[in-house]
């Protein structure tokens, strides 16, 4: 991870209020190290609040301590479709960054790989960096077909954009059976399946292989952070539950700070 800046992405899904965004961003944007890119991904309502505070702190959002990005985006650019948001609307927000086929937009709203792929590059092509999560379900992993179901969410993407897109693209592995349950992989299982994605997109770019960062999501807590992200190709985390408690979330960018 020497050569990667590691990141940390705090996802506060449908959680929170005013009240408390307001209460967690005063508090996040209090970092100075600037060792490790911080990213809070409020609700979108929130965004623009989040925004304020981030100036009125002088943040700059598109510097170097904490950036802004969303959760979801549509893969229209605009046109009739209520309730969707645009990549270009959360630019005007301020947004670097948006989470792009979470496994809870997969398995609950029946975002497809083809879906996700088209949501990918409508975000680029409007100046927002994806955040790409993939990973596996437990019966998938029981069945041995980890690999399999990883590379199949990496290739509907590559064969939309390519693989040089990923020059300016996050990878998040989240394993489903971890995703709020508690439990997390264990640093030899990240490892083993952070690994795996790089080397497959090492086979077509070395350079995007190397240069990837590849996030770690699923239960990270302080407790098993730094083991997590010690790990070579562990280059940091997309934060859930976590990213709601100033304190362990604050812990969380600490350890990323100091990860070897």
């Amino acid at each position: 991870m020497a050569l990667r800046r590691p990141m940390v992405a705090g996802n506060w899904k449908m959680n929170g209020s005013r009240q408390l965004a307001q209460e967690l961003m005063k508090k996040f944007s209090r970092l100075k190290d600037d060792s490790a890119e911080v990213v809070i991904c409020p609700p979108t309502v929130y965004l623009e609040s989040a925004s304020q505070l981030l100036e009125n702190s002088k943040q700059e959002l598109d510097g170097r301590l904490v950036r802004l990005g969303a959760q979801n985006v549509s893969h229209h650019e605009f046109g009739a479709y209520t309730g969707e948001v645009s990549a270009s609307m959360l630019r005007e927000f301020g947004c670097k960054y948006v989470i792009i086929g979470h496994s809870e937009r997969r398995r609950m709203y029946g975002e497809t790989s083809d879906i996700v792929a088209n949501k990918f590059e409508m975000a680029q092509k409007l100046g927002l960096t994806p955040i790409l999560c993939v990973g596996e379900s437990l019966a998938a992993r029981e069945a041995r077909r980890t690999f399999e179901v990883i590379a199949g969410e990496l290739d509907a993407v590559i064969e939309r954009v390519g693989t040089m897109a990923f020059d300016n693209a996050i990878i998040a592995y989240e394993p489903l059976w971890a995703v709020g349950t508690g439990k997390s992989a264990t640093p030899e299982q990240a490892q083993e399946v952070h690994a795996f994605i790089r080397q497959r997109l090492s086979e077509v770019s070395p350079f995007i292989g190397e240069k990837i960062r590849i996030l770690y999501g699923g239960s990270v807590k302080p407790s098993n952070a730094a083991d997590l992200f010690s790990q070579p190709d562990v280059d940091g985390g997309l934060i859930g539950g976590v990213s709601l408690n100033a304190s362990e979330f604050m812990a969380l960018c600490d350890i990323a700070m100091n990860a070897e």
